[in-house]
């Protein structure tokens, strides 16, 4: 966190917000939980990006373990160390724009405003956690799935600009960057899901 709020000096303000993130993160894993996350456009970007990190090595090499291996020999004798030395420990996450079938169909047939609310029916468990990103934190798909997800018994992450906007008002946590331009807002949200990822990383990984 040092080096964080050192390289960007702005994001000091998020402190808590940011470390709280993170142990409500580690506890939905713990106790069985995924990571949900929700955004457009640039967001939607910085979804995938995050899904990326969490389901890989990100900064860390993430092995399987030697019980693993023979687990999963055990169940299948086709496996050899050649492909299970290359597969990586990874942590549950979903973009949920990336659901492209389901929610072109929800969009044309009934209502795009709950695009990513209607996900969370069949996806959503209550150890769960539902990130948000929307730069101003009022967008309408967002917001619908930030009030479902809260109505499903998730815990309910906003990442944002400044004001925070409706998310800010339904989110357990929001992390507000201090920046009000949507493109000074996402320059700010990537150094704060990266550290996000590696301390989630760090938490589960590190040997």
């Amino acid at each position: 966190m040092n080096e964080l709020t050192t390289r960007y000096p702005k994001l000091k303000s998020c402190f808590s917000d940011i470390e709280t993130t993170v142990n409500c993160i580690i506890d939905s894993y713990n106790s069985g939980g995924k990571l949900l996350l929700c955004g457009n456009g640039g967001s939607c970007a910085d979804c995938e990006h995050i899904v990326g990190e969490l389901m890989k090595g990100f900064m860390l090499k993430r092995p399987l373990g030697d019980r693993k291996k023979q687990e999963m020999k055990a169940n299948c004798s086709l496996l050899d160390d050649g492909v299970l030395d290359k597969l990586q420990r990874g942590l549950p996450a979903i973009a949920i724009p990336s659901i492209i079938g389901l929610n072109s169909a929800f969009c044309n047939d009934v209502d795009s405003e709950l695009v990513y609310a209607q996900p969370l029916m069949s996806l959503a468990d209550k150890k769960d956690v539902l990130l948000c990103i929307s730069t101003s934190g009022n967008s309408k798909n967002c917001v619908a799935a930030a009030k479902v997800a809260k109505g499903l018994g998730l815990t309910v992450i906003g990442l944002t600009g400044e004001t925070g906007g409706n998310l800010k008002s339904i989110a357990d946590i929001c992390i507000c960057v201090p920046e009000t331009e949507t493109y000074k807002v996402q320059e700010l949200h990537l150094p704060v899901y990266h550290y996000i990822c590696a301390e989630l990383e760090k938490h589960f990984f590190e040997i």
